[in-house]
């Protein structure tokens, strides 16, 4: 699927949000949070795009910016969100794999911090 050039996306850490923009619009956000400790790895929870954007090749490019975002950081990204998943499947040259204890953790702190996401 086509990348719309239109797409400017912004990274919102503080609400844990990585938010594509179309038109001045917000068409799509993935909500992540970061793990501790610092400097953590950045763990995709949901990815969504507003139904009026869909099929605009927006949440695979919001998926993309998400890990050359942990790649500009130095740090890994845990894909527990099923999309980001299995873009990351279709993706390994851009998205090398977490380990399992490293999901494991994610997991762990997605559980005792509700509030994360």
């Amino acid at each position: 699927m086509a990348e719309n050039a239109a797409v400017e996306i912004r990274d919102d850490r503080e609400h844990g949000n990585l938010v594509a923009y179309e038109g001045g619009e917000s068409a799509g956000t993935i909500a992540y949070f970061v793990m501790d400790p610092a400097p953590g790895a950045l763990v995709a929870v949901h990815t969504v795009v507003r139904p009026e954007h869909e099929g605009k090749g927006i949440a695979g490019a919001l998926v993309r910016e998400f890990y050359a975002m942990a790649a500009r950081e130095g740090v890994a990204v845990v894909p527990l969100c099923p999309y980001a998943a299995k873009w990351a499947e279709r993706h390994p040259d851009e998205a090398p794999e977490a380990s399992a204890e490293l999901v494991k953790e994610a997991k762990r702190q997605l559980r005792n911090h509700p509030e994360l996401f």
